[in-house]
């Protein structure tokens, strides 16, 4: 094995282990924070929400690059829907073996130049919840005064054989925006937000210690973040969530070698020194049905998803 081989795990625990520590004092400090819940002037709205997982979900083939009629026909509706509310929307198309794919992408604010990124991916397996809430979220944004021009932003070939590759919707994105010198406050990626569990023992983690700072329970909806360097955008993202009170919120300050925390699209945005962070439920740390055929619009909690979306909603327009 070598020396080195021993050194290097040995230094993972310790980093961590501090990681560990700092968080559960931030979560001791913050416990003491006025827990009044801010009210939305456009809360999300459930049967909306209903709508668009409906029509996301109940697709007559899997939304996946060998399907790309289909990928396009669920492009097609979330342009549809963009273009109801927002400012703008365009396709942002790209070609892979010969294939055209497409990217959409709505914008609110564009009087202003800095610009927040909220992006999902609309490729299977599973990802309706990020983009249902990017869809209710182009309702909620229409008409508001914003002090950044919020860009919403849809991507395909997230999902393997593309993942980590220079094909994903969200690389061609972030370098689109580094390639012309955008000017970007930060990215928040919205992943897995519906699956909740309250029983004892429903939530699992990359690291088996984390349970003795989160708890055992699948209550809660994570903002995982670079461990170091994370930005002003970042910070205060996390804030305004949290101060929301919307729905309970634990932040994990990620180290790169922690399974899952760059499993979704804000990794791209990671690789071009934009700050980015991810809005999760863990997904298959806490849902069983991931990548399942049980992975089913029955088995989410919208109350509770329509809850992070405000969250989502509240950070955007109070972020200074």
């Amino acid at each position: 094995m070598g020396f080195k081989n021993i050194i290097k795990p040995a230094k993972k625990k310790l980093i961590l282990f501090v990681g560990l520590f700092f968080a559960g004092i931030l979560l001791f400090i913050s416990g003491k924070e006025d827990k009044t819940v801010k009210k939305s002037p456009v809360p999300a709205d459930t049967e909306q929400v209903k709508k668009h997982l409906t029509a996301l979900t109940q697709t007559q083939e899997f939304r996946n690059h060998k399907n790309i009629d289909q990928l396009n026909a669920v492009a097609d509706y979330i342009h549809q829907t963009f273009e109801t509310y927002s400012d703008s929307t365009v396709f942002q198309e790209y070609q892979v073996d010969g294939k055209v794919y497409k990217n959409v992408i709505c914008s609110f604010g564009t009087e202003n130049s800095k610009r927040i990124i909220i992006g999902a991916h609309y490729d299977v397996c599973g990802d309706q919840q990020g983009v249902t809430a990017l869809l209710e979220l182009s309702r909620m944004l229409k008409g508001q005064k914003l002090d950044y021009r919020i860009d919403l932003v849809t991507y395909t070939l997230e999902e393997p054989p593309y993942f980590r590759t220079e094909n994903m919707g969200s690389y061609i994105h972030a370098k689109y925006l580094k390639d012309n010198k955008i000017d970007v406050y930060g990215m928040a990626s919205v992943e897995m937000i519906g699956y909740f569990k309250d029983e004892k023992g429903s939530q699992d983690f990359p690291v088996g210690a984390l349970s003795w700072i989160y708890g055992n329970k699948g209550d809660f909806i994570t903002l995982v973040k670079k461990f170091s360097g994370a930005g002003p955008f970042v910070r205060n993202f996390i804030d305004h969530f949290k101060d929301s009170n919307q729905i309970k919120t634990e932040t994990f300050p990620a180290p790169g070698f922690v399974k899952g925390v760059d499993f979704s699209d804000h990794l791209n945005y990671w690789k071009f020194d934009f700050p980015a962070l991810m809005i999760t439920d863990t997904s298959f740390f806490r849902n069983k049905n991931y990548h399942q055929t049980t992975d089913t619009l029955e088995t989410l909690d919208i109350n509770r998803m329509t809850k992070v979306i405000d969250a989502i909603f509240l950070s955007i327009i109070h972020l200074k």
